[in-house]
């Protein structure tokens, strides 16, 4: 049986949505001159349980590993299942797990809903998704249905092409290290660690990299070779960090994450970046991805 994919185009782009596998994004293809069409994301591959297959997925209500088996607050400890198979931890929420509803379509604007729980939280997660000529927008929104106030966090996680030409070129101030679980194992000056300096872009690293960068300017850029269509990332000011993965320079794809809070901040001093949200209180954030062919 199909898979349900909504599909947004216009001359210069064609976006396609599956709502089953988290309202997440299949594939994105910008016409290049010629008149052929050239990947901006990962194309999905078609496997229909895995939604990390896809081109780009959204975060809610927080993103990637929570430990320590959930997080105190107001003096409640609330647990947090393991939530994907292969990851002993609980990890970027439920939302892309989910199946989202359409709820309203006009011209090359698509709005999905969903209803999520995991853990404490209940909440109704909304996209509005834009394609325009030269830029695809998406908004997201999250409302708090848990009764009770809870720390949210939101983010978006797009898987680029990656090729022997992929640059990626963004500003940022600090690096967050990260331990065998994957977990922060302190920080560092991003001045101080010469190889993940993307400041005046760069290749990827040859080997792997699964960081958070801090004080970031919320815009990034990458710059394809042939195959994949370079792009400008634009991220709304509560997205204050971003995190970088690719397991090595072997595989086909790396992700660039604007996101709302670093790993595991739901256990960290401060809560970095986490919104408390109040019973029915809202958190928004968008991304976009601007193209120039």
């Amino acid at each position: 049986m199909a898979v349900e994919r909504i599909v947004l185009d216009n001359e210069k782009a064609r976006l396609e949505l599956v709502p089953a596998l988290g309202g997440g994004i299949a594939r994105l293809d910008v016409r290049i001159p010629g008149g052929s069409f050239l990947p901006a994301l990962r194309p999905w591959t078609g496997r229909e349980g895995d939604a990390f297959s896809l081109g780009s997925n959204v975060l809610v209500p927080f993103s990637n590993r929570i430990s320590g088996g959930g997080f105190e607050q107001d003096g409640i400890f609330y647990l947090i299942p393991v939530n994907l198979p292969g990851e002993p931890l609980p990890i970027h929420g439920d939302g892309f797990q989910r199946r989202w509803r359409t709820v309203a379509r006009r011209g090359e604007i698509a709005e999905l809903e969903c209803d999520g729980e995991i853990g404490p939280f209940r909440y109704r997660a909304r996209q509005i998704v834009t394609l325009a000529i030269d830029k695809l927008v998406i908004d997201l929104t999250v409302q708090n249905l848990s009764g009770q106030k809870l720390p949210f966090g939101v983010g978006f996680h797009p898987w680029f092409p990656r090729n022997a030409g992929t640059r990626l070129r963004f500003r940022a101030s600090e690096i967050w290290l990260e331990d065998e679980r994957h977990l922060p194992a302190g920080r560092r000056k991003v001045i101080e660690v010469p190889d993940w300096d993307f400041d005046s872009g760069r290749v990827l690293p040859e080997g792997w990299i699964n960081n958070v960068f801090g004080g970031w300017d919320r815009k990034a850029v990458i710059t394809q070779g042939g195959g994949a269509v370079s792009l400008r990332i634009f991220a709304s000011d509560n997205l204050d960090y971003a995190l970088v993965y690719s397991p090595n320079s072997n595989v086909d794809f790396f992700c660039f994450e604007p996101v709302s809070h670093p790993v595991d901040a739901h256990n960290l001093d401060g809560r970095p970046g986490l919104q408390v949200l109040e019973h029915r209180e809202e958190l928004t954030a968008s991304m976009t991805l601007q193209w120039d062919v």
